[in-house]
């Protein structure tokens, strides 16, 4: 099975093709650009350098999947909405899974002998990180791993503070240096952990819900009040 895994959760805009196969997820390229404030212009050209890499053509993807984030309202959109469009063109399921569950996979495959568990944490802007927790020691064959908290959005010096109380012994994700434990890689997922996390959901080709975006918080534009009334003088 082909799939195409996008992400634009975190400034890393991210697009592979991946193959995946009895034994796990396998990449057969990736584009990764950093740039937080050009997702629109460069996932696409990315898209095709990678399906140009792989020597497939976009009509030989079998599935999409893409990170929902939690992640900016604006970068996360355009790849959620790409994969959208991409699986409408396609005839091709599209499956959403949490960014931050794909950063657990690849830095927990990197770690396989990790003794407690990993925080992943992204940068959320305002002075604020995004988080989960993962238990390093329960994961699926494809390398996914179990979520026990999260996500959440908060301070960085908050989380810091009961860390140990979580009990995590690593960090990992793009703001992992904020809490000060031990840092992994990667800072943001890759295609194959994208891929890792929706693997059981491909392979039983079950058909997919709505993507739906974890954006954690309310959004700043809110719809007008009434209008006051003005009395006559």
């Amino acid at each position: 099975m082909l799939v195409l895994a996008l992400d634009t959760a975190t400034p890393a805009v991210t697009a592979g093709v991946v193959e995946l196969t009895d034994a796990g997820p396998v990449e057969r390229s990736v584009r990764v650009t950093l740039d937080a404030r050009k997702h629109a212009e460069l996932l696409m050209p990315g898209v095709l350098a990678a399906c140009a890499e792989a020597g497939v053509a976009l009509r030989d993807v079998d599935a999409v999947v893409t990170g929902t984030g939690p992640g900016p309202f604006t970068g996360l959109r355009v790849g959620m909405v790409t994969a959208a469009a991409l699986g409408d063109a396609l005839d091709v399921p599209v499956h959403g899974v949490c960014s931050l569950d794909a950063i657990a996979a690849d830095a927990l495959a990197a770690a396989p002998a990790l003794p407690g568990r990993l925080l992943v944490v992204t940068d959320a802007r305002r002075r604020e990180v995004y988080w989960a927790l993962y238990d390093g020691a329960l994961r699926d064959g494809d390398g996914a791993s179990r979520r026990v908290d999260g996500p959440h959005v908060e301070a960085p010096v908050a989380l810091a503070a009961r860390a140990a109380a979580l009990g995590a012994v690593a960090a990992a994700g793009a703001s992992a240096a904020a809490v000060g434990l031990p840092e992994r890689e990667p800072a943001s997922p890759s295609p194959a952990g994208l891929v890792a996390v929706a693997a059981v959901a491909l392979r039983s080709g079950a058909r997919p819900g709505p993507l739906e975006p974890l954006y954690l918080r309310r959004p700043d534009a809110v719809e007008p009040g009434a209008r006051k009334r003005v009395s006559a003088g």
